[in-house]
């Protein structure tokens, strides 16, 4: 079992596309268990602004890396890889499929291309770039990435303040450019990935309605919980979408106005964000969501091509 090489199967695409309907779809039919690659679907208690499906809307359909850690709780990166690779094999031994679903870029990429970081994290000194981050801007640390390596640079949105604010720290650890301590380890997976697209305009549509429906199935409420709870808005979950900005209205720092164009506004970029990133793979195949007639069309398709793909 050693130099097997598992078949996986990824579901990627922007937020708001679908993605977690049409992978429940996809794993009744092949008989699938799924594996999330959501970096906010892993803390517990953050449920409506991560689009957590729900017990009933898994339709007993195993799902695995979601309710991992507390809100406070770190996870890395690492810890995802780690645990990915022990699912693969187990969900296979099973007579299972495994399907990888979800959107954070790097999640995919530890998995499927074996990216590694062999430097753990320095709070201390992430805090105190992050604080220079905020004073200085991110354009000014994306050019002192871009003079110490510029490989790492051009695999980073200039905007894009965490990955950042992480690769300056792994060189003021380490001395050596990020890139350099980069190892691609040969995954042991046989990997067929799938794209979901939607048109701009009806992308950023949707994603208007699902602000929508997340305040009102109840976001505010859940946010404030966790600052209840004791959880800093600093903390690393809290600076996902639709909690960083409904934190900071319930804490007075914007108006309710404020916070709703925020949200719907941040989350546009983010989902623009996700489209450049994903373009640049070209082992993804895109399926455009609109050309099909529902989640089920869509599933069927994906089963159609996976069991010609590794019947090959």
């Amino acid at each position: 079992m050693k130099n097997e090489r598992w078949p996986l199967v990824v579901i990627t695409g922007p937020t708001a596309t679908g993605k977690t309907a049409v992978a429940i779809e996809v794993a009744l039919r092949l008989k699938g268990e799924i594996i999330s690659a959501d970096s906010m679907m892993v803390y517990r208690g953050m449920d409506i602004g991560t689009a957590k499906p729900s017990l009933e809307e898994r339709r007993g359909v195993p799902h695995h890396l979601i309710d991992v850690v507390e809100p406070d709780q770190h996870f890395s990166v690492g810890a995802f890889q780690a645990m990915v690779q022990e699912l693969i094999p187990a969900i296979h031994q099973r007579g299972h499929w495994p399907l990888l679903v979800g959107g954070t870029a790097l999640y995919l990429r530890a998995v499927i291309d074996g990216y590694t970081l062999a430097v753990e994290a320095n709070r201390e000194l992430r805090q105190r770039l992050l604080e220079e981050a905020r004073r200085l801007g991110t354009a000014h640390f994306y050019e002192q990435l871009r003079a110490i390596d510029p490989q790492a640079a051009a695999k980073i949105h200039p905007h894009d303040r965490k990955r950042l604010v992480r690769a300056l720290e792994i060189y003021y650890q380490t001395g050596k450019p990020p890139s350099e301590l980069q190892r691609q380890a040969p995954p042991p997976y046989r990997v067929l990935m799938f794209g979901l697209h939607l048109p701009r305009t009806e992308l950023y549509r949707r994603i208007e309605q699902r602000v929508d429906a997340m305040i009102a199935a109840g976001l505010v409420e859940e946010v404030r919980r966790l600052l209840e709870r004791g959880i800093s808005p600093q903390a690393t979950s809290m600076q996902g979408l639709g909690y960083k900005e409904i934190a900071a209205y319930l804490r007075g720092e914007v108006s309710w106005e404020q916070a709703l164009y925020l949200l719907k506004r941040n989350t546009r970029r983010f989902a623009k964000r996700q489209l450049t990133w994903f373009r640049r793979d070209p082992r993804i195949r895109w399926l455009d969501v609109t050309r099909h007639a529902g989640v089920e069309d869509l599933a069927e398709e994906i089963v159609r091509q996976v069991q010609d793909y590794f019947a090959s």
